[in-house]
């Protein structure tokens, strides 16, 4: 009889452990590196003017972008206080900040609507170097003044 205690006492820790395992392996298998800024990279700052659907803002910009098509592009209001931070390439993007609604990371193609206009900035940004860039994507307009 305390064998049998023992035995069933034992198994829901074990399958807690294998299930602990598996979550952690493939949250590990999931994870996507974005390579960070470097001194190859270009940087552009300014102004972005923003306007969404409830939101309207002015705030500070800073965009940078190498040659291989990796991103980023921070939006502050004031010295230290970020409102929109976003890394991206191709296929890959993290989010984060109040303009965001919190953090979200994930591939492009499955990205939350609410962020489809953010996203769409890389393209527009790298493929354009005039000091006024406008960018609308359903009802958001983005306005840079670099």
């Amino acid at each position: 009889m305390r064998s049998r205690t023992v035995k069933s006492a034992s198994a829901p820790f074990a399958i807690a452990l294998v299930l602990l395992i598996g979550l952690t392996s493939c949250q590990n298998l999931l994870r996507y590196h974005l390579l960070g800024p470097a001194r190859d990279w270009q940087a552009r700052s300014g102004q972005v003017l923003y306007r969404g659907t409830r939101v309207h803002l002015v705030g500070e910009v800073l965009v940078r972008y190498s040659r291989a098509g990796d991103f980023e592009l921070t939006v502050t209001k004031g010295p230290g206080v970020p409102l929109f931070t976003l890394r991206q390439n191709a296929d890959f993007a993290r989010v984060q900040g109040p303009l965001a609604r919190g953090t979200w990371s994930g591939p492009v193609a499955h990205a939350p609507m609410r962020l489809r206009g953010w996203l769409g900035l890389r393209s527009a940004l790298m493929q354009n170097s005039n000091t006024t860039v406008k960018y609308s994507e359903g009802s958001e307009t983005f306005i840079f003044q670099f």
